[in-house]
This record gives C-alpha cells, structure tokens and sequence, in this order.
C-alpha cells in the first residue's frame, strides 16, 4: 500500500484535535457565569414583545397591563349551572327548597360509602364522632376545659346525627334533608367552618350518602 505522506497526516492529527475545542467550550460554559448572555442561535418565540407582571401600558386609561377579568367571567368548567350537584337544592326553585335525594349523576353504591365513609371519618368524626352521636374527641377536650373553668370557655356541642328528627336523611318529612347536610358540609354552620376547599363536591355528597346510611344502621336490627 502506498504510503500516507507525512503532511496528511499532521493534518488528519491537527483537525481531531480541533474537533475537541467545541466540546472544550461547550463543557467550560456549562460549568462558568458571564455577565454577558449567551449565543441564541435558534429564537423561536423566546424574544418577543410583550408586558410584564405590574408594568405600565399606556393604552388603557388606568396605565396597567394586567387588567382584570370581564365581569361575570367564568372559567371553562366552572358554570356549575346544576343546582341540585352544586348547591343542594331543587332546580328552578331559585335554591329556596333543599333537595331530598342525591343528585341523578351521583350513583350510590358500595364504592360511594365507602368513599363517604373514609371522608367521614377525616373531617367529620374529630367532632360528630365516629357512630355520629356528636362525641367525637374535639368534643369531650372541649368539655374537659369547660369543667376546667377556663376564663372565657364556652363549647357548643356538635350536632348528633341520630337524635334530630329534621336531621334523618331517610324521613320524607326531615326539614334538614340531604340537600341541607351538603350545604353545611360546603358552608359550615354557626362554630363549623365549611369544608368546600378541603372536600370535593362528589366527595361532599358521598358523605351525605354515608350519613344516610349510618343513621339506618343505627335502627338495624340487632
């Protein structure tokens, strides 16, 4: 085979070792600060006009950029137009009569209660108790200060869920039906706050079916 003359090869040996020196800076810049930036080779949108949170923008009267939402906005899935779903009441009473069943897109089966009841047990039994008589332990530590005579100490007992006639989900002549409870458990009522921020609203209504379901238990046959 002929032979490779000497000058080729200082030549292949100079360009492999240049072929190092954009690895070289590639691994020097990622590792280095600059005050200066970086070669954008490739903008897409990154540059583009455009205003900045609290900057001033001369073309509305008030000088802000951010302007605020069109009264009576409502964001995309957020109509909530389902009275009965969102506001326990009856539809096309204007939320002045409470709903007595769930709603029809709420199905009531082993896996709702079971749902109803894990949630139940989070944020309704600390004071309803876990069989609903109102002793849960918030309940009896509240009683243990007011026997105490702490200065200013006053306690509300929580409602016993078994004991109110108006309260028994099943009764067709309960004042306080099923729609009334899921407005509670979303509002709160008197020292209860509402729970609409911690508890969904399907999640709201399966605990309304558990309590349903606990209040029967409690006339079950032995």
């Amino acid at each position: 085979m002929p032979t490779i003359p000497g000058w080729v090869k200082s030549l292949l040996i100079a360009l492999v070792l240049l072929s190092f020196v954009p690895l070289a800076l590639i691994a020097r810049a990622r590792v280095s600060t600059s005050p200066d930036p970086r070669i954008h080779i490739v903008h897409d949108m990154d540059h583009q006009e455009k205003f900045r949170p609290q900057e001033e923008n001369a073309l509305f009267a008030d000088g802000r950029a951010m302007r605020l939402p069109v009264a009576g906005t409502i964001a995309r899935g957020e109509l909530q137009a389902d009275d009965h779903l969102y506001r326990g009441t009856v539809p096309g009473t204007n939320n002045k009569e409470w709903a007595r069943k769930l709603p029809p897109s709420v199905t009531v089966d082993e896996e709702l209660l079971a749902r109803g009841q894990e949630r139940y047990a989070i944020h309704c039994a600390p004071c309803h108790g876990l069989a609903g008589h109102g002793d849960g332990p918030v309940h009896r530590r509240a009683l243990q200060l007011v026997n105490q005579k702490k200065p200013g100490m006053a306690w509300q007992a929580p409602k016993n869920l078994h004991s109110d006639p108006e309260l028994i989900l099943s009764s067709a002549t309960a004042k306080k039906p099923a729609g009334y409870v899921y407005h509670v458990i979303t509002n709160g009522f008197n020292n209860m706050n509402g729970y609409k921020a911690q508890i969904s609203v399907e999640d709201r209504w399966a605990i309304v079916a558990y309590v349903a379901a606990l209040q029967r238990s409690q006339g079950a046959p032995q």
